[in-house]
């Protein structure tokens, strides 16, 4: 049984090009939300990615209210999964729970990053296209370190995309 609820997004674009830095990876439009945990950090990489020149679509939350994270978690997720952002960032309070709920949507390959090293192997190894940042378990700067790793490594392919493609199989196999 499949329950509806009203639940309105509120889309808001954000361009600024004025900045001189170019954008030096493929991703250029990028998806992000955050639950109520997530807000501050949201509107700190709203401002760092706009300041690089990306595109970003900011899909909420829109304030500290207390709201549920998978709301957002697929909101971000189907921007991507539908290709109207080229990845996503979804940040709440530990970045586990986003990441489940991202990952339920077919094609996403959400990775919760928690240091440079997992940032650069979601990329390099799994291709990731959504990162899970951690509000509560990550300072400011180590995520602006973490989100810039991320969006700087392009996957390896060869034996990491027969595993991809394995994985592809597996969420083929069991699709309901």
């Amino acid at each position: 049984m499949i329950k509806t609820k009203k639940l309105t997004i509120i889309e808001k674009e954000i361009n600024d090009y004025s900045s001189s830095s170019s954008v030096k990876f493929p991703f250029k439009k990028i998806a992000i939300g955050s639950d109520h945990t997530g807000f501050k950090v949201k509107n700190i990489l709203i401002k760092y990615l706009t300041e690089k020149s990306y595109h970003v679509y900011d899909l909420g939350t829109m304030d500290e209210k207390s709201c549920d994270y998978p709301d957002f978690a697929e909101a971000v997720s189907e921007k991507v999964q539908q290709g109207k952002a080229d990845c996503g960032f979804i940040i709440d309070a530990t970045g586990i729970p986003s990441a489940i709920t991202a990952n339920k949507l077919e094609g996403i390959r959400a990775a919760t990053c928690y240091n440079e090293f997992s940032a650069k192997s979601a990329r390099s190894h799994n291709d990731a296209n959504v990162i899970v940042l951690g509000a509560k378990t990550l300072g400011e700067e180590t995520i602006k370190s973490i989100v810039d790793v991320w969006l700087n490594t392009s996957f390896e392919g060869g034996r990491h995309q027969r595993r991809l493609d394995k994985i592809t199989g597996i969420e083929r196999k069991y699709k309901s």
